[in-house]
Order: C-alpha cells, then structure tokens, then sequence
C-alpha cells in the first residue's frame, strides 16, 4: 500500500463535493481546512462554482494542478464510484471517502464498496473509509473532517472504528484541554485498515499513546500483529465495545463455551501489550497518564490526601489495580511528623488533615518521592475555601517536574476542579494528570504500572523450554486425523492423536456388549470406569460409572448404562492424582487456536476459573495461565494434598496448542478432566471435533 503519510502530511488537498452552502458537508471540510492552518493548497471541487470560502474551485480532478497527493470525496453513494475512477486517472495516491451509503446500508452498498475497493487496488490508491469523518494532525495542521472544533496539539493519537465517537472524544479534549496528536476515523475499512493505521501512528515523532476505539477486527492476525509493533514503540489502549457477542455457535464443549469473542480479544490484547479499558471514560483517563507521566519502578504507592476517605478510595482502587502501598522509611516518617500537624497520620496513606496548605503539600510529596520505598505518587485534596487551588497546583508540578534524573510518576485529585480552572491549566502544562475522584488516579496508576510490566516481560530471556518441533504427520500417529468426517471424532482416534503429541492416555476400550465390557476390565485390571461412547457431555446424562471393582459390576453398569442410549460403552481404567484440570483449544474465528486452561471437573462453566492465551505460545505463557486461575495453587499442594506435576500440564497444554496449529480442521479440542498425578498427568476425559 502506498505510504499512509499523505493522510496526515499532504502537499495538496482536493476536495470533491466542495460546497459553498454553510452546513453542507463539503462545506465544512473546506472550512476546517482553511480554519485549522492548513499551509499547503486547497483544491475545492465544484463545476457550478468558481471559488469556495476565497480558493479557486475546479470543475473536476483532473483540473487541478499539482501538488496534489491527497482527495477527500463528499458527494452522495452514487457518484463515488466515478469520483474514485477519476482520482485513479489523476494519479492521486491517497483518498478519504467521508461518504456513506455503503456495506452498511446492504447489498446495494456493498456493491458500490467493491467497485471502489477494486479501483483503489488497481490504481494503488490508499483507500480511508468510505463512511467516516477523515483526518486530523494537530501538529501538521491538518484537518480533513467536518466536525466543529479541534483539539490542541498534544500527545495523544486516536483511532476509532466510529466516527461519532471520534466526535464526542474531540468535543471533550476540546472543553478540558486536552492536546492530541493525530484522529482517525476508520469507517467501513474498505482500503486502510485498523493495522494499517496502527504503524502510521506510531511512526508519528508527536504520538507518545495511542488510544483505539474499536467494534472488531476482520483479520485478526494482522491486527494482532500490528498491535505488538505498536505497543513496542509506546503505550496502546483499547476501548473494546460489543461484549456481549457470542463467539462460534457450533461449539459445544466447555472450552468453546467459556471461549467466545471476548476471551479472545483479552488474550490478543494481552498478547500484544494493549491495555484494555472498560470505559471510554477510563481509555482516556490512563491516555493521560501514560503519556505524560514516567512509568513506575516497581508498584508501591504512596498516597498524600488531606482527608481520609478519599484516601481510603484511593486505597481501595489501587489495592484492585494490582498496587500496593508503600511501607516508608522511618527517617520518613519522622520528616513527615515534624512538618504535618500534631493530628496527622505519617503512615501510608499520609493524612494531613484539612488545615495543611500547600507548603506543607509540597514538603511532604517531595520527602514521599526521595524515599527509596516509593514508586509513585498520588496527592488527594478535597475541596476547601482558604487557599487557591492554583497553589496546589503549582507545588505538584513542581515537585513531579523536579525529581531529577530518576522521576517517579505524580497523579493529583484535586477535586471541585472545572477544566477552566487556573490549577487546571497548571496541571496541564506540568504533564499532571488531575482526576476529579481519586479511584480514577489509582486506575490510571495501575494502567502505567501494567504497561510497565510488559515491557518488562519483553526485555527478558526467550522461553527455551522444548516446543513441539515434530507433528503428527512424521510418526506413526499420522493416521489419526486420515478420512475423517465432521464431527466429534471416536474416542479410538483421539486416543491415537494425543498420543502423537505425548499426552498419555489411560487404557481403555470400545465395548458393545456387556460381556465384551466385562472382558475389556478384565484385561485393564480393576477398577475401572464405563463411559457412554459419543455423548459429549456424559454427566449431563448419567453417563459416567466410575470405581467398578468386580466384572459383575461392569456388566450391571453396562446394562443400565446402555438403556437409553445406543452405541456402545467405553471401558476405561480407573485413574487418580492430586488435581483435576482443564485444558483445552478451541478455534477463534479471527485469531485461531485460542488455548484454555483451569481448574477442571463438571462444574467447569459454572466457576469460570479458566485462563485463554493464543497459540502458538511457550512453556512461560502457559504456566502463567495457572496461575491466573485456582489451578496454579492445587498444583503446589492445597489443603495438605501434595504438590502435582505441573510441568506435565504444562506440556499437555502445549501439545493441544500444537495439534490446533497443525490441524486445521480442528475446531476444539478439550481434557477434562486432565488427572495430574505427582509424576505425570493423564488425559481422562478427552474430546476433538473436527470441521
């Protein structure tokens, strides 16, 4: 695709469907270009007019002189087609289709999308849109949207698969005053996509956070990938709306009921660095913070309030954030005690009551930022009536700007503040980031501390633990998937296949009559289980018959087993361990093989205590999925039980991912339970479907 940077840094701008009407769409792109500084020429595009706002307005593309390397077309569905042509003849690089009336509108739209899409592919057109509100570069200027208003320049980029979201987010950096750096409104993403954009953003030498609205994803791998490259170069955090879509409706195990889109976003999120916010409120919250405050050593937290409960919320938030407060030195909290009045508190949370001024605000954060148990800092102020908040703000700022060469990050709740407000626009020039209510700065706290840790985890030593090098198709396990049907494959294959792959399996056998099943756990030796042969959940039925010490307990058990349901019985032997887990596969729609682990047993769905990560992973990624879950401290040894072999699901969970990567014509794969002995674990219960 052609260099996204015409987008953002044109020589040229035409724009077709130009208006001279106010209120017209075209109307308004011409003026945001004029009103918002842009330098470079403007090209309205209207037969019927000879100026448009003082610029010399052109019949058609094709008369306008150079330079010109970017077009954006406002003019009704119909003509965009022919526009699109002519912009390919005029050799124009790079177009923005603010138009709508396309796929989202139905059939008839999705054709003219296709039309230009084969246009803009033809020509090598970098495509934006069509049915978004365009670009803004603060720092260029560059706006190429209709909206009213723009932000500052600032730090923040923003990318949206909405355009009215993209609106309102403009409108409200607009009345707190809050810079950005570049928008962008996707649209329906027929050209340049949410990847695409990804990397030009944070090529931009002013972005230092991106921010993403984002509805979903069509290639998920791209998406996945751009996203890490991203992340790398500076912090991204995601707004993902939509929660409640179902993933595959097909599936039918545990693993694909727990599964669906939302699992698989969090571990492509999770993956990638981005950090996911809940709210649009908290994405630009921690937008903030992130690009305007360093990010913290490690996650103790001091906190300095002249009231207790907000101190106690503050507390509260960081302590769910994964923070911790402070334990601070003793010289300290002697320092604090000589300059706070008699009443205050010098523990962590500091309270120094509501007659402290900002003298005292300032003598106690800059003490709180030296001592070595610190990380970073939050200053609480409720509202008061005898000092100006301007003060405060200003004795932050300069505590948080004069730390030296090691800064630790400062957030403020100053509370009562107006984005108006002197002390806000101290806040602002000082990079403070000031939150009305203090839960809001121990989250946005918590988001630099989690962008942190990633970024630690990718500085560290690669995983060297043995991968799967070989799959099934170089031994003799090959014949496993050969011929078979969709469906939920025979108990017999699946053995075959996991055996392929090293997971071990107990003995066991189809039986069709019970004297074949008696015979079977003679062989196996007792006890054993019978299990009904394809049912998928059995005890959902009754089918499971477990701890058969005799051969006319096996054939009773056959008999009442086999009563109402036809198609004989699996004999399997009786298998005990110290855990009970989970482990299984299940495949995304947009990023594949999606791996889950957890505690494991018939109430699976109902606890919900699993973790999902996306394969290809490695022996690190698994086992920190443990210990996500109640699985991680079963198999330490829980409640006098003794340690099971953890690095035996660990691998179990490896080989699944591997069979997923290998197959696929795999949709899911499950164990449960998967019994983890303290040497070696055994795949009791195991099910593969196939597509």
């Amino acid at each position: 695709m052609t260099s996204l940077n015409a987008f953002f840094r044109p020589q040229g701008v035409a724009v077709i469907g130009a208006s001279r009407e106010p209120g017209k769409l075209g109307h308004d792109v011409v003026r945001n270009l004029i009103a918002h500084g842009y330098t470079g020429p403007i090209y309205p595009i209207n037969p019927r007019a000879t100026d448009i706002l003082g610029r010399q307005a052109y019949p058609t593309i094709q008369d306008v002189p150079d330079p010109l390397d970017l077009a954006v077309i406002v003019v009704p569905a119909g003509r965009v087609v022919a526009e699109m042509e002519a912009c390919g003849g005029r050799g124009v690089p790079a177009v923005i289709v603010v138009s709508g009336g396309f796929r989202e509108v139905g059939a008839e739209g999705a054709e003219r999308e296709a039309a230009i899409q084969a246009i803009a592919a033809r020509y090598g057109i970098a495509l934006l849109g069509p049915n978004c509100i365009g670009t803004i570069d603060t720092h260029t200027p560059l706006n190429t949207t209709f909206v009213t208003g723009q932000p500052e320049p600032g730090e923040i980029a923003l990318l949206s698969q909405s355009g009215a979201t993209a609106a309102v987010i403009m409108d409200w950096a607009q009345r707190v005053g809050v810079g950005f750096s570049r928008i962008v409104s996707l649209g329906n993403q027929a050209g340049v996509t949410d990847a695409d954009m990804l990397a030009a953003l944070v090529e931009d030498e002013h972005t230092r956070v991106v921010t993403a609205y984002i509805e979903g994803v069509a290639d998920g791998p791209a998406f996945l990938a751009a996203a890490s490259g991203a992340a790398r170069r500076v912090p991204v955090v995601a707004l993902k709306v939509g929660r409640g879509a179902a993933g595959a409706k097909a599936i039918s195990s545990h693993t694909g009921a727990l599964a669906g889109a939302e699992a698989a976003y969090n571990a492509a999120f999770r993956r990638a660095g981005v950090l996911r916010a809940e709210r649009l409120e908290d994405m630009l919250d921690w937008a903030r913070a992130l690009a305007w405050q360093p990010l913290p050593t490690g996650n103790r937290v001091a906190v300095l309030t002249n009231a207790g409960g907000p101190g106690i919320m503050a507390v509260d938030a960081l302590e769910a954030a994964g923070l911790q407060l402070a334990p601070l030195t003793e010289d300290t909290k002697t320092y604090l005690r000589e300059r706070t009045l008699p009443a205050s508190s010098v523990e962590n949370p500091v309270d120094i009551l509501a007659g402290s001024d900002p003298a005292t605000y300032g003598d106690c954060l800059a003490a709180l930022l030296r001592d070595e148990t610190v990380d970073a800092a939050i200053v609480i102020c409720a509202p008061q009536d005898w000092f100006p908040p301007l003060a405060l703000a200003q004795v932050i700022g300069q505590c948080a700007v004069n730390q030296g060469d090691a800064p630790k990050p400062v957030l403020s709740s100053v509370m009562g503040l107006t984005p108006g407000d002197d002390a806000t626009q101290a806040f602002h020039r000082d990079h403070i980031p000031n939150y009305t209510f203090p839960e809001r700065a121990s989250l946005s706290l918590g988001a630099l501390w989690r962008r942190a840790q990633w970024l630690a985890g990718q500085v560290m030593v690669e995983d060297t633990s043995p991968q799967y090098t070989e799959t099934v198709g170089a031994h003799s396990g090959a014949p496993a998937l050969e011929g078979i049907h969709a469906g939920w494959l025979p108990p017999e294959q699946v053995n075959r296949l996991l055996t392929a792959y090293g997971v071990t399996v107990p003995g066991d056998g189809l039986a069709y009559s019970a004297d074949e099943a008696a015979g079977l756990a003679d062989s196996l030796g007792y006890p054993v289980a019978l299990k009904l042969a394809g049912v998928t959940h059995k005890s959902d039925v009754g089918g499971v018959v477990l701890n058969l010490e005799s051969a006319a307990a096996v054939r009773d058990a056959y008999s009442r087993l086999t009563a109402a349901h036809a198609g004989g019985v699996q004999v399997q032997a009786m298998i005990s361990g110290e855990a009970e887990i989970i482990v299984g596969v299940v495949r995304d729609p947009q990023f594949g093989p999606l791996v889950m682990a957890g505690l494991g047993g018939t109430q699976v769905e109902l606890l919900g205590d699993t973790a999902f990560e996306l394969a290809p992973l490695s022996a690190a990624e698994a086992s920190a999925m443990l210990d996500r879950t109640a699985a991680g401290k079963v198999l330490a040894g829980y409640r006098g039980k003794a340690p099971a072999d953890r690095d035996a699901v660990i691998q179990a969970i490896l080989a699944l991912a591997q069979i997923a990567l290998d197959w696929p014509q795999i949709a899911e794969i499950e164990i449960n339970p998967l019994i983890v002995r303290q040497q070696g674990a055994v795949a009791v219960d195991a099910r593969v479907r196939s597509i």
